[in-house]
C-alpha cells in the first residue's frame, strides 16, 4: 500500500473541474448579515447580563492630568465603576519600541500624560448604556497644558528620516535631472483621512474563573490575543479572542484600542460581562488615521519621452511617540524605467492621534502625485499619456534588477483604452461640452505589491461527508468565508452546501489576518494545502477499506466530484466511506510559508483606471460620469467578491480626489470633521457608470494557487485618473487634494473662465 506521502495528486484547483474557483458565488455569510442574525462584537450575547462602558476622552492636545473629579459620576444612577489613570488596575508597561507584526503590551489609561486631543483618559461603566453615557459627561479633569505642534505644514522644516530608513538611490539623479532636455517638477498634497468603518470598534468581554473570553472587532486574531495577554499579565492560553464578523476594517482595525483592554479589565473587576463600543466621534481620534503627505516629484526625460531621471520624496507625519510612515514613495521604485532615481521619506512628529495603515497605505496617497505628474509630462512632450507610460515600461524591476513574476500593466492599459473609448479623447483641454458641463477623459496606472505570509489551516470531514474549514483568519467584508468555502469544495469535490467555515477564533490554526492585500492568498494557500492533505488521506482510506468499491486501487487514481469518490467506474459517496471506515471523521492540517525563492522575483498586482468627468465652470462642481478599471491580480477566486473589492476601492479613489479629508483645528488639536455628516464620502448619486474587469492571470511565482490580492489595488491610482480627467475637461490642475469646488473655481477664474 502506498503511503500518503509517496504520491502527489493532481491539483484540483488548477484544473478547476467543478468550476468553483473564480465563479461569482454569493457570500457564504450573506443570509446571516442581511437578516441581522450575524452577531458583531457588540451584539454577542454574553452568559449573563452585561454592564456597559463609555470612554472619556481628553479635551486638550498635550499636557498632564493634574486632577480627576469622579465624585459626581460615581454618584450617578446605575454607575458601577469609574476609572482614570490614577485608579485603573495595574497593567504591563508599554515597551519603548514596538513592532506592528509582534505582539506587545498596550496598557490603557497608562499614565497622566495627554498626547493628543481625544485620547482616552477615563472609563465609566454602568448598568445601561444610557446611564454610562450620562455619567461619563460628569467626570471632570484638570489639565496642565503644554504647547502642542498640530499643523503639519508649519513643521515641515522639522522633518527627519524615519527610524532605520534612508533614501534609495540608483545612478546620479541630480546630474541626470539637471541635464534632462525636458523636466517637470511639482509638489502634491494629500490630507489626513479617517477610516470611517460602518461598525465602530467594540468589545464584549467576560471571565470564567481565570479564563477570559473577548469578542472584539479586529483584523488580526492571534497578535491581538497575545497582546491582550501581555497587557493583562496572564498566560495567552487564558485568553480566547473571537472576531467572527467585522463591519469593515481598511487597516483601522489592524490595531486594537482601549475598548478591548478596558472591557477585559472591567469585566474582571465587576465579575460580570462588559460591553464597550467607541462612538462615531471617538472613532475619529481614538483609532488611527491615514496621515497627510507632501510629495515632491521631479521627472527628467528626452524629447521622445524616455525618462532619464525620476524622484519622489514624501514627507508625512505621525504621533510624537509613533514611528508609522506613509510609504508613499515605495511604489515608484517598481513602476517605470529610469536609469537615475531617488526615492525616500521624511517624518514629522506632531501632537496628533496615531497615524497608521489605511487601505493601500503608500500607493493610495503616492499615486495621486506621480500618476498626475506623468500626465503633465505627457502634455509637455506632446504625447498621449498611455504612450508615455508604455514607452517607459521596464523589462525588469528598475531598482532591484529582479525579473517580474508576471506583469500585465501594458495589457491593462491597452485593453482598458479600447473598452473605454480612449481614442475619442481630445488632448487639448476644454474642448468638449455637454450642456453646461465641460467633459474630460483621464487615466492612470495602478500598482500594488503582492505579499504572502505564514499561515495554517485544518480541514475535517465528518460521517455525513461535510467538510469543515477551521482557520484563525478574519473576514472584514472582503469575502474570506466565501473563498475558503470555494477552495474546500473544489479541492474535495463536494457541493458548496457541504462546506462549513469557522474563522475568527484564536483557538483555531493561526493565520495573519486581513490586511495588506495578503489575506486571500495567504489564507487560501494554507487552505489548499490542508485540502490536499485531506484528499490524500481520504484516497488512502478508500483503497485500504475492504468494504469500499475502490479497495485495492491506487490512491493517485481516486477522483473527487459531486460528493463522490471514484476510480474509473467504481465509486461511492464520500459520506458513506467516512461513516463506515472513519466514523469519527478525518482531520488534516495544512500550512503555507513564502517560498525560498520568493525574494528572487518582483511581485505586484497591476491595473489601469479610465475616468470621464464633467466640470461645471460656474460652480466648480465635478461629477464622475464614467469609470473603468482593468486589473491583473493573479487567479481570481470569486468574480463577485473580487469585483466588489475593486469597485469599492475605485469609489474610494474618487473620494480621495474629490471630497475626502480631515483638518485639525489649530486652537485645540481636534479634528474639524468628527462624524459622517461632515466627513464627506461619495454617496450613490456621486458615482456614475462604474465597472471593473479582471484579466486572466495565474502567477505561479506567488503561491501554489497563483492568486494575489485585490482589496487595495482598486484605490491605487484611481484618484489620479479623476484628477487627470478634470484637467482634460477644464485645463485646471489642482495639486492639493481633495479637488473641491473652491480650489477648482480659483483655477478657473485665474484662467479667465
Amino acid at each position: 500500500m502506498s503511503s500518503v506521502h509517496d504520491w502527489e495528486a493532481p491539483n484540483p484547483v488548477k484544473t478547476n473541474r467543478s468550476g468553483l474557483i473564480g465563479k461569482a458565488v454569493d457570500r457564504y455569510e450573506g443570509p446571516l448579515k442581511v437578516t441581522g442574525t450575524a452577531p458583531y462584537a457588540y451584539e454577542v450575547e454574553p452568559p449573563s447580563p452585561a454592564a456597559y462602558g463609555v470612554l472619556v476622552t481628553s479635551t486638550v492636545a498635550r499636557g498632564r492630568i493634574v486632577a480627576a473629579d469622579t465624585a459626581a459620576a460615581e454618584a450617578a444612577p446605575g454607575v458601577l465603576l469609574v476609572w482614570t489613570p490614577f485608579t485603573v488596575p495595574a497593567q504591563a508597561e508599554r515597551p519603548a519600541v514596538t513592532d506592528f507584526w509582534s505582539a506587545s503590551a498596550d496598557p490603557a489609561l497608562e499614565d497622566d500624560r495627554v498626547r493628543y486631543f481625544g485620547q482616552a483618559v477615563g472609563l465609566v461603566v454602568a448598568d445601561t448604556l444610557e446611564n454610562a453615557t450620562a455619567a461619563a459627561k460628569l467626570v471632570a479633569f484638570s489639565y496642565e497644558q503644554e504647547p502642542a505642534q498640530l499643523v503639519f505644514d508649519q513643521h515641515l522644516g522639522e522633518a527627519r528620516d524615519p527610524p532605520g530608513e534612508s533614501d534609495v538611490r540608483v545612478g546620479d539623479f541630480e546630474a541626470a535631472f539637471a541635464a534632462a532636455p525636458v523636466t517637470l517638477e511639482g509638489t502634491w498634497k494629500t490630507p489626513l483621512q479617517n477610516h470611517c468603518q460602518m461598525e465602530p470598534c467594540a468589545t464584549t468581554a467576560w471571565w470564567e474563573g481565570d479564563k477570559l473570553t473577548v469578542h472584539t472587532s479586529v483584523q488580526m486574531v492571534r497578535r491581538t490575543q497575545q497582546g491582550l495577554a501581555l497587557t493583562l499579565q496572564i498566560p495567552k492560553e487564558n485568553v480566547r479572542l473571537l472576531t467572527r464578523y467585522i463591519g469593515g476594517g481598511f487597516g483601522g482595525k489592524g490595531s486594537s484600542y482601549e475598548d478591548l483592554t478596558l472591557a477585559a479589565l472591567a469585566a474582571r473587576a465587576l465579575d460580570r460581562p462588559v460591553k464597550i463600543a467607541l462612538t462615531r466621534q471617538q472613532m475619529m481620534t481614538v483609532t488611527i488615521h491615514r496621515p497627510a503627505t507632501v510629495m515632491d516629484v521631479k521627472l527628467g526625460a528626452t524629447p521622445d519621452g524616455r525618462l532619464t531621471a525620476m524622484s519622489l520624496i514624501t514627507t508625512t507625519h505621525c504621533n510624537r511617540r509613533g514611528t508609522f510612515t506613509e510609504h508613499a514613495s515605495n511604489f515608484a521604485r517598481s513602476l517605470y524605467a529610469a536609469p537615475n532615481r531617488l526615492t525616500g521619506h521624511r517624518l514629522v512628529k506632531l501632537d496628533l492621534p496615531h497615524a497608521g495603515a489605511m487601505r493601500a497605505p503608500g500607493e493610495a496617497s503616492g499615486m495621486l502625485s506621480l500618476e498626475v505628474a506623468m500626465d503633465e509630462l505627457a502634455e509637455k512632450l506632446g504625447m498621449d499619456p498611455i504612450q508615455l507610460r508604455i514607452l517607459n515600461e521596464p523589462e525588469v524591476d528598475p531598482e532591484t534588477g529582479k525579473p517580474f513574476s508576471i506583469r500585465q500593466l501594458v495589457r491593462c492599459m491597452k485593453e482598458g483604452a479600447q473598452l473605454f473609448g480612449w481614442d475619442r479623447r481630445l488632448p487639448t483641454p476644454g474642448q468638449v461640452r455637454d450642456g453646461r458641463w465641460l467633459v474630460g477623459f483621464g487615466m492612470a496606472a495602478a500598482i500594488r505589491g503582492n505579499f504572502l505570509l505564514p499561515a495554517r489551516c485544518s480541514f475535517f470531514v465528518d460521517a455525513e461527508g461535510v467538510i469543515t474549514v477551521r482557520q484563525g483568519m478574519t473576514d472584514i467584508g472582503t469575502g474570506t468565508y466565501t473563498v475558503l468555502a470555494q477552495i474546500a469544495a473544489e479541492t474535495l469535490g463536494v457541493p458548496l452546501g457541504a462546506v462549513r467555515v469557522e474563522i475568527g477564533d484564536s483557538e483555531l490554526p493561526p493565520a495573519p489576518g486581513s490586511g495588506g492585500q495578503f489575506g486571500a492568498a495567504t489564507a487560501g494557500s494554507a487552505a489548499l494545502d490542508a485540502g490536499m492533505n485531506l484528499r490524500k488521506a481520504i484516497a488512502e482510506l478508500a483503497v485500504a477499506d475492504a468494504g469500499s468499491p475502490l479497495f485495492g486501487g491506487r490512491p493517485d487514481q481516486v477522483t473527487f466530484q459531486d460528493g463522490v469518490v471514484a476510480i474509473e467506474n467504481r465509486s461511492e459517496r464520500l459520506g458513506d466511506l467516512i461513516r463506515r471506515a472513519a466514523p469519527d471523521g478525518l482531520t488534516a492540517q495544512g500550512e503555507i510559508r513564502p517560498a525560498a525563492d520568493a525574494r528572487n522575483w518582483s511581485q505586484h498586482t497591476y491595473g489601469a483606471h479610465f475616468c470621464e468627468v464633467g466640470v461645471d465652470p460656474v460652480t466648480g462642481e465635478t461629477r464622475m460620469r464614467r469609470m473603468l478599471g482593468v486589473f491583473a491580480a493573479g487567479r481570481i477566486l470569486n468574480w463577485k467578491t473580487a469585483r466588489s473589492q475593486l469597485t469599492g476601492g475605485m469609489i474610494w479613489g474618487v473620494a480621495s480626489a474629490l471630497t475626502e479629508g480631515n483638518a485639525i483645528d489649530p486652537r485645540y488639536g481636534s479634528l474639524i470633521n468628527q462624524d459622517l455628516a461632515s466627513y464627506l464620502v461619495p454617496v450613490q448619486a456621486d458615482i456614475g457608470e462604474l465597472d471593473a474587469i479582471m484579466l486572466d492571470e495565474v502567477d505561479d511565482k506567488a503561491n501554489p494557487m497563483g492568486i494575489k490580492g485585490v482589496g487595495e489595488l482598486g484605490i491605487s491610482g484611481a484618484g489620479a485618473a479623476v484628477a487627470n480627467a478634470i484637467y482634460n475637461a477644464c485645463g485646471v490642475r489642482v495639486r492639493d487634494y481633495p479637488i473641491t469646488p473652491d480650489k477648482l473655481l480659483a483655477g478657473l477664474m485665474a484662467k479667465g473662465m
